[in-house]
């Protein structure tokens, strides 16, 4: 692990700031920005379509990595953000069965010997309260997530706060950010001298498309060319930023989430303007365009609504003189959905759509687009359900702003990579009893290519499974399906399967992964449970 004044020394032939900063002796603060169902090529920065002006300005002065992976799932992701370990390994989250062993930790709770205070504002989705449970000093905690304009569950450090009203004129991305707001004001007047860690987990674009019309106007025009133009532009334009050096991978109808609203119903529900399956835009109707154009609009709106957003959070940390300090990351808890599930208040087909009374999903079609150029959405451990925009912006510690990174890195190496950074040791500050934290700290590619090594990453969601071993990658649909194997160096689209080519290293990684797999259970199922208190179950 590189030591923070190692790494501040590093750069300090090429920039004067972090010299400032070491001299000063002031830690970095945090602030991690987290996305959800956001496709990886859905920002500007990563060659989409999107206005998003806030990220891009924090990916040009920063650095982004392209091989940045989350664990296909909100849950699962937001736990190994905060607990530092795969979901497999502590279930602390909603979606991982099994009980969570007493040796569990989380980030705030190594940042707190380091002289930091926490905050959270948004979306949750752990088992574990934000404060008593997780060890945050404030948190405003969204737990109704079928409702961006009238939320029924929602809580203000642990306390339960009045469900909204259509009268309130609320909208829950800028409420995410106010209460965000509102932390970090507070802390500059009654802990200016102390380090800050913020946790910003905004629910957008996560179904339901609900969003301002103001913002859905915006792009009521940029969409006709359908899905299969936007990906082949997208394609482009992320080849020529260097971001992918693939193909474009085939749209794959076949394939819907298990759990969606069965077709014949979802097409009663919504009208004969919904589409169920990834097929090619042209074979679709006039009626099914029109209805499809909107819901990519009303899924761009709420991107930009939340890119505006994290500019006005941003915007707070520069009236604090604290931006320069500030260690930002932004990620995506999964790729986009290609979910079609009716919720909450249900849908009112003659409702304007991303309306409050309306309740869409952005479907296969455009999940793949925002996916661009891999295969399939969240849930799956295939590239376009794990591979995450990794944006890392740094004034004081980064010297060479706008660069790429190949480095594959995960939501796993976010703890190890901020207590580096903000000067403590793993080893130290970790309870005793658990096992090694499986990621690594990320801040020597934040001055170097291929400065991050590992030996594996490891991905199991709903019986989906991968493996990746330097540019390999074993991944596996199902209880049932084949093992498939893909060089991702050349073939990171996932199309040229080499199982039948190399069944000895299919062997020795499926046997790698089923030796982590086992051992993540037996592990965590053989400590003590922890009896931190539960969080309250989401309506």
């Amino acid at each position: 692990m590189l030591d923070r004044r190692k790494f501040l020394n590093l750069l300090a032939g090429s920039a004067a700031a972090p010299l400032a900063a070491q001299r000063r002796g002031r830690k970095p603060n945090f602030v991690v920005v987290l996305a959800d169902d956001l496709g990886y090529s859905d920002a500007g920065c990563y060659g989409g379509d999107i206005d998003t002006p806030h990220l891009d300005r924090l990916a040009s002065r920063g650095i982004r990595f392209t091989q940045g992976y989350s664990t296909a799932r909100c849950g699962p992701s937001r736990s190994c953000l905060l607990a530092g370990y795969y979901a497999q390994q502590t279930a602390c989250d909603v979606m991982t069965p099994g009980r969570t062993p007493v040796w569990t930790q989380f980030l705030t709770e190594y940042l707190k010997p380091l002289g930091y205070r926490s905050y959270h504002s948004g979306k949750w989705h752990i088992k574990f309260r934000p404060l008593t449970g997780a060890g945050f000093d404030h948190s405003y905690t969204l737990l109704d997530e079928n409702r961006y304009f009238t939320p029924r569950q929602h809580a203000m450090d642990e306390e339960a706060l009045p469900g909204i009203t259509p009268a309130d004129g609320f909208y829950v991305t800028t409420s995410i950010a106010e209460h965000a707001i509102r932390f970090l004001k507070r802390h500059a007047a009654d802990h200016a001298s102390d380090p800050f860690f913020l946790y910003l987990a905004f629910t957008s674009p996560h179904f339901p498309l609900h969003a301002l019309r103001e913002d859905i106007e915006r792009y009521k025009d940029r969409f006709a060319d359908g899905w299969d133009g936007a990906r082949e532009l997208r394609l482009q334009r992320m080849r020529r930023m260097g971001i992918v050096n693939c193909g474009l991978a085939p749209l794959e109808p076949e394939i819907r989430p298990p759990w969606n609203t069965p077709e014949k119903e979802l097409i009663e529900k919504i009208g004969p303007g919904e589409v169920v399956r990834a097929v090619p835009w042209s074979t679709l109707t006039p009626e099914q365009k029109k209805l499809q154009r909107t819901k990519m609009a009303i899924h761009a709106a709420m991107i930009t609504r939340m890119d505006h957003e994290i500019g006005r959070v941003i915007d707070q940390l520069r009236v604090m003189e604290a931006l320069r300090e500030t260690v930002i990351l932004f990620l995506s808890d999964n790729g986009a959905s290609a979910e079609q599930i009716i919720r909450g208040d249900g849908h009112d087909p003659a409702a304007p759509a991303g309306s409050a009374s309306s309740y869409l999903c952005l479907g296969p079609g455009w999940a793949s687009a925002a996916n661009t150029p891999f295969r399939l959405h969240k849930s799956w451990v295939h590239e376009g359900g794990i591979a995450s925009p990794f944006i890392v912006h740094w004034p004081a510690g980064i010297a060479d702003p706008g660069k790429l990174r190949h480095d594959p890195c995960h939501f796993i190496d976010v703890l190890p990579t901020i207590i580096d950074l903000a000067g403590g040791s793993i080893d130290r500050l970790k309870p005793a009893g658990g096992p090694p934290l499986p990621g690594r700290s990320i801040a020597p590619a934040l001055t170097g290519h291929k400065a991050l090594q590992r030996d594996y990453l490891y991905f199991s969601h709903s019986n989906n499974r991968a493996i990746r071993a330097g540019d390999w990658k074993l991944v596996a649909t199902g209880q049932s399906g084949p093992w498939e194997l893909y060089n991702l160096a050349p073939d990171r689209c996932e199309q040229n399967n080499l199982a039948s080519h190399e069944p000895d290293r299919v062997r020795r990684m499926a046997a790698l992964w089923k030796e982590r797999d086992d051992e993540h259970v037996r592990v965590r199922e053989a400590s003590a449970p922890t009896d931190r208190p539960l969080q309250y179950r989401s309506r």
